[in-house]
């Protein structure tokens, strides 16, 4: 795990500072940084980081713009670290590609917490992908991990490493309810720092991916005040 290659993306060369030692400290040594969007975005154009730390309010780009502009090229799991903190900009971050969303001022022992969640379960995926051939072929939408890809309506669906990590386990788990604080746990590995809002947030993406109507779902339900259910689908089930 302190091979990982991490990029920090800050105008605050005091925040940039802070991470650096408190990342080394922990022994994560493969650490670049920078100060503007475009830097970091043509650093992401030509090198594979397995981490990315990115502020918001950037002197060129904003975070928001940076992170779309960056999906376009990896799927690498991106930490929101930002001094904006209303419940808008954490929709907004998680919307558009982001895994996870911590608010300045922070406690460093907490951004290095999340770091280690999500390389841990990074890992954890990556070598489940490689030992397992499951396909999960409901005729409306198949998800296969050894190739990690998601079909529906014979459409191939782009999408996030998170993403299809929560429909497996869905898949994993037909007709039994979960609640949030119980997915952040299972799915982004942690409930000690886990927030709701990022779990309703990848449902919602999942959802539109799987041409779920996100006003009246049908395959992940929302039991009001109780949690998430997964019902396995199948074409006359959707068009009905």
């Amino acid at each position: 795990m302190g091979s990982a290659k991490i990029l920090v993306v800050d105008d605050e060369i005091g925040i940039l500072k802070l991470l650096e030692i408190t990342l080394r400290k922990e022994n994560f040594i493969n650490i670049e940084t920078e100060t503007t969007g475009k830097g970091a975005l043509q650093k992401v154009k030509e090198n594979s980081y397995d981490i990315i730390l990115l502020d918001i309010m950037l002197p060129d780009l904003s975070g928001f713009e940076l992170c779309t502009e960056i999906r376009k090229h990896t799927n690498t799991p991106i930490i929101f670290v930002s001094a904006r903190s209303t419940d808008f900009d954490k929709l907004t971050g998680l919307g558009i590609g982001g895994d996870d969303y911590i608010t300045k001022p922070f406690n460093p022992l907490e951004v290095i917490a999340r770091i280690k969640v999500i390389l841990r379960r990074q890992l954890m995926y990556e070598s489940s992908q490689q030992q397992n051939n499951t396909v999960y072929d409901y005729g409306y939408f198949t998800l296969n991990l050894q190739s990690a890809t998601l079909i529906v309506k014979k459409q191939h669906i782009e999408c996030t490493a998170k993403e299809l990590e929560l429909l497996h386990f869905f898949c994993k788990n037909p007709n039994r309810i979960f609640t949030t604080a119980q997915l952040y746990e299972f799915v982004w590995g942690n409930d000690v720092f886990g927030e709701e809002k990022t779990v309703t947030i990848h449902i919602s993406k999942l959802r539109k991916k799987l041409g779920d109507d996100t006003r009246k779902p049908k395959i992940i339900v929302n039991l009001r005040g109780i949690g998430y259910k997964f019902i396995p689908p199948n074409e006359a089930f959707i068009c009905e």
